[in-house]
């Protein structure tokens, strides 16, 4: 199986992200040299997104248990720690301390059943 592309890095095969399921955890570098950054990538009406794990309030990763994003409806993305929402498909916050801000995005694509973060990109 040939790389997307030369800053492809691989996330997880596509059938470990159901329909608004549990999310697969990985980490993101913005360089060679840079701290890790703790990123996730879930399935939300029928496409993969990703976002630094990262909430918009304060900079704690948003699962209660790993890979746990969803609330409890499966409609938005949630931190667990304050409670804001964010729509899956934007990262939007719709509620919560951080009302108005966006999870950081992470570029990935979705290719021969596997998902890829694109690591040439900036985040």
């Amino acid at each position: 199986m040939d790389k997307p592309n030369t800053g492809a890095v691989y996330v997880c095969d596509s059938d470990e992200l159901k329909e608004a399921g549990v999310g697969v955890r990985f980490e993101v570098r913005t360089s060679p040299t840079s701290t890790p950054l703790p990123a996730f990538a879930v399935r939300s009406q029928g496409q993969v997104v990703a976002y630094l794990n990262q909430c918009r309030h304060v900079a704690m990763e948003l699962d209660w248990q790993a890979g746990y994003f969803f609330d409890h409806e499966r409609r938005y993305l949630m931190c667990a720690t304050h409670g804001a929402l964010y729509e899956p498909q934007t990262g939007l916050c719709v509620s919560g301390p951080c009302r108005g801000q966006s999870l950081i995005p992470v570029p990935v694509i979705e290719k021969e059943h596997k998902i890829w973060w694109l690591s040439d990109l900036p985040l």
